[in-house]
């Protein structure tokens, strides 16, 4: 079964954009930190949630059919290429995700942990080598209406290609001389 999924770094807009996406194409959300939580397969270590992926994988692979939409940062790990159509990798400015984690009571060392994956791309990296690059594309939700998000993968998913946004947060961040606030250790 060939599903549609949206990932990316915590506070990108993935829950958010997916809930809007999945009500307007009347798709059946998948949210994997869901499965995680009520499936008990986790383990609660300092700020976060250790998931068993091998049994998330093995459930996922059940719950999936072709008018899934899977949500969730974990996909690039627990769902199968052979079960995705199309995955978008949200990026948003780690600017933006300062204030976002602040909101959400983040340690310093889980918002420095998550702000470096971003500006690295990880998801979008790790996204793209399981699903397959023809079939990842990133969209930049920066500054940007959860309607216009939602619009633009509607699309995507109609289409089945799109350009991308070009997203490089480390040369933006080294061109303002930012490498030691996102980066201090």
């Amino acid at each position: 079964m060939m599903s549609k999924v949206i990932t990316g770094s915590p506070g990108v807009g993935k829950h958010t954009v997916g809930k809007k996406l999945a009500k307007r194409l009347h798709l059946d959300l998948i949210d994997i930190n869901k499965i995680a939580v009520n499936s008990g397969i986790f383990e609660k270590k300092y700020e976060t949630l250790d998931v068993d992926i091998i049994i998330l994988k093995k459930i996922l692979a059940k719950e999936i059919t072709e008018n899934s939409l899977v949500v969730g940062h974990l996909a690039p790990y627990v769902v199968s290429r052979k079960n995705v159509d199309i995955a978008v990798i949200l990026r948003r400015s780690p600017y933006e995700l300062i204030s976002i984690y602040r909101k959400r009571n983040y340690s310093q060392q889980k918002s420095i942990e998550n702000l470096g994956s971003e500006i690295l791309g990880v998801t979008y990296y790790d996204a793209s080598r399981e699903f397959g690059r023809d079939k990842t594309f990133q969209i930049d939700t920066t500054s940007k209406s959860v309607s216009s998000v939602v619009k633009k993968i509607e699309t995507l998913f109609q289409v089945g290609n799109l350009q991308e946004d070009k997203v490089d947060w480390l040369g933006m961040i080294a061109d303002k001389n930012d490498l030691k606030r996102f980066f201090p250790y």
